[in-house]
C-alpha cells in the first residue's frame, strides 16, 4: 500500500511554520505547523478545538473566503491543515497572519460556543485560542517562509 503524502515527510525536521503539504490540481493543502513534532509539547483538545473555531470563522470571512475549502486540526496535535483553491501561497500566509492577529485581539465571544452550534461547546476557551495563535504568529513572523519542508 502507498504511503499518504504526509507520512513521507521527515517529521523530525519540521519546525513551526507554514508548508505546502501537497497540491492536487487547483487545491493546495497547507501544513500550518504550530508545534515541533515529536518534541513532547502538544496542543490539548481544548486548545485545538478553540483555535479551530476562531481561525475557521475568521478565514471563512476573510478576503480569501471563496478560496477556503477546509481548516482543521491535525490528529498529532502539532498543527492544522488549511485547504485552499486558486490562490497564491503568499496571499494565504498574509491572510493566516491577519486571522491569527484578529484572534489574539478578539474582544468578543468565542465563535460557536453554544450547544446549538457545536457538539462539544463546553470544551472551548478564547484564552487558549489567543495564547496558541500568538505563539504561532510569532513563529511565522520570525521565520523565512518558503513553504517548503526541510530536506
Amino acid at each position: 500500500m502507498n504511503k499518504i503524502t504526509s507520512f513521507t515527510v521527515d517529521h523530525d525536521k519540521i519546525t513551526p511554520g507554514i508548508y505546502i503539504s501537497r497540491i492536487d490540481g487547483n487545491i493546495t493543502t497547507f501544513d500550518l505547523r504550530t508545534r515541533t513534532p515529536n518534541a513532547g509539547d502538544y496542543m490539548d483538545d481544548l486548545t485545538m478545538h478553540s483555535v479551530e473555531h476562531m481561525m475557521a470563522t475568521f478565514l471563512r470571512n476573510s478576503e480569501i473566503k471563496d478560496s477556503v475549502i477546509y481548516f482543521g486540526p491535525m490528529g498529532c496535535q502539532t498543527g492544522f491543515y488549511l485547504l485552499t483553491r486558486d490562490i497564491s501561497p503568499e496571499k494565504v500566509l498574509e491572510t493566516v497572519k491577519k486571522c491569527l492577529k484578529m484572534t489574539v485581539e478578539h474582544d468578543g465571544e468565542m465563535f460557536g460556543a453554544v450547544r446549538k452550534e457545536c457538539g462539544n461547546y463546553k470544551n472551548l476557551s478564547l484564552d487558549a485560542a489567543k495564547t496558541e495563535c500568538a505563539r504561532y504568529l510569532s513563529a511565522l513572523e520570525n521565520k523565512e517562509n518558503d513553504f517548503k519542508y526541510e530536506e
